[in-house]
């Protein structure tokens, strides 16, 4: 039924303030009776009449009993859709978000005329969008950066051994242990032979520090209480004893940092060579990192100079769109978004409201984007359609008809139309130095630390879910093997 061509007629269509547009669709008689037709045929067998098997009842004779009325809002549902769309279509209006059913009148005929409204999809204004300002950090790699890679390949060159002293921090000690709370021993608080890196906090804290200066064969008892935000409810605040049993002390004996030492970690003779090549990779990296801190200032500048009206309805779909996104990739740790929420103390409201700002930065940005474009007549050519065809084929390790027949070819226009746009905007802004106040040193990379926990193995798998988690909350790469339903879609993905 939801594929039948409606016969409908637009009646009106009013705009108000360009913000919203009122229109008025009428269905004949004729057409709503075949809904309601349909609607017969979809819940006669629900319908009971003394005298008839159950389906078997006519029509007729079931709006005589139960009134003329009994079909009409299963009717409703299945023609609405196709007049919501067909007003839009024949108006040739670019909408955002979902319509507001205003009014249906159903006549003493049985024709039908329903009034709704629909945000129209905002005009935006966007001036002086070339020659933008914005700051770039300088390329510069700092000597503590290129001692920093060589005391990580240092690190992992070490050599393991059991060491003959009491444990110092950074030492690894092979220990059983077991848990009690009230006396008692509790679920997950146990394990045997378990690796313990002295201060990686992977447990409750203290536990590591009271395990300094212990030797093999050393047994401890540990007074410790559970942090009250601890993510187990019913250990959170409490106070427990391990007791622990010390195998094994374990140190580890690092390489000297000269040429036979590069030569065994890389291509290279001289530790010298080795470290030239470590500097000419970070300059790489830092220079990666600053041009697309660089474009995403820019873009920030370009937001700014953006003046749009944008509905609710975008906003709220933009957000909705990123969330569910957020819950596809939490759902592969089997992770539902709610308890995300109660992991971070906050609700959904809460949640949407703190991502509000982003959305409308995100909007505006794609509102300029499409509007430079507009402007300046960017439209790709046949080879850059192909090619960008091909790009995503690549990427998905499958074949161009294939990405063709997902990817309707509105899309992929749209799509390398800001590129192109966005192109514009970098390219022509001023790059500027940042203020000797405002200079950042650059961010250092922190080790991630594992979740509190008493059972040390548990706690690395859910620490390391947790870090998986954190590298895939953004936004993965679009893929745009989904066709985009408008341009506000392809806003959102922008």
């Amino acid at each position: 039924m939801h594929r039948r061509k409606w016969i409908l007629n637009v009646t009106s269509c009013e705009k108000k303030d360009n913000k919203t547009a009122e229109l008025s669709v009428h269905v004949t008689a004729e057409e709503f009776d075949v809904a309601l037709e349909e609607s017969y045929k979809k819940n006669r067998n629900q319908i009971v009449i003394p005298g008839f098997r159950k389906g078997k009842a006519p029509r007729k004779l079931i709006e005589k009993m139960y009134g003329p009325s009994i079909f009409y809002n299963d009717a409703l549902d299945m023609i609405l859709p196709a007049v919501c769309s067909h007003g839009v279509t024949e108006e040739n209006l670019r909408t955002v978000g979902y319509p507001q059913i205003l009014d249906v009148n159903i006549a003493d005929d049985k024709s039908v005329t329903v009034k709704y409204s629909v945000d129209l999809y905002p005009e935006a204004t966007v001036k002086d969008y070339k020659g933008l300002r914005a700051v770039r950090e300088p390329v510069t790699v700092d000597e503590s950066a290129v001692d920093g890679e060589l005391a990580a390949m240092q690190l992992k060159s070490a050599r393991i051994q059991t060491a003959d002293r009491p444990a110092a921090n950074g030492d690894t000690v092979i220990i059983d242990f077991e848990g009690f709370i009230d006396g008692k021993p509790f679920e997950g608080g146990k394990a045997e032979d378990f690796e313990l890196t002295l201060g990686s906090k992977a447990f409750i804290p203290g536990f590591e520090d009271q395990l300094n200066g212990v030797q093999a064969g050393e047994e401890r008892e540990l007074n410790l209480v559970f942090p009250e935000e601890y993510h187990e409810e019913d250990l959170a605040g409490k106070p427990v004893v391990f007791k622990v049993k010390v195998k094994e002390v374990k140190e580890k004996i690092l390489p000297e940092l000269d040429d036979e030492f590069a030569k065994d970690v890389s291509e290279f003779d001289t530790l010298e060579e080795y470290k030239a090549s470590i500097r000419e990779n970070l300059l790489k990296e830092r220079q990666v990192s600053v041009d697309r801190a660089f474009e995403e200032a820019v873009l920030q500048k370009l937001a700014e100079s953006v003046e749009a009206d944008i509905p609710e309805s975008m906003i709220n779909s933009y957000i909705d769109n990123q969330l569910n996104n957020m819950a596809q990739q939490l759902s592969r740790y089997g992770m539902d978004i709610g308890m995300y929420f109660n992991m971070l103390g906050t609700n959904e409201a809460s949640f949407r409201e703190n991502m509000r700002p982003g959305a409308i930065n995100q909007i505006k940005i794609s509102l300029g984007l499409e509007k430079i474009a507009e402007l300046e007549n960017l439209e790709p050519t046949e080879e850059e359609i192909e090619d960008y065809y091909k790009e995503i084929a690549d990427s998905y390790k499958t074949d161009v008809d294939t990405v063709k027949s997902g990817i309707d070819r509105d899309s992929v226009v749209y799509e390398l139309k800001m590129r192109k746009a966005s192109k514009l905007v970098i390219e022509s802004a001023v790059p500027e130095e940042p203020k000797a106040e405002e200079k950042a040193e650059e961010p250092k990379e922190e080790k991630a630390e594992g979740e509190e926990a008493p059972a040390p193995k548990k706690t690395r798998k859910t620490a390391k879910a947790a870090e998986e988690t954190d590298e895939k909350s953004e936004p993965e790469a679009k893929k745009t093997t989904r066709k985009k339903k408008s341009a506000e879609d392809a806003a959102k993905d922008e």
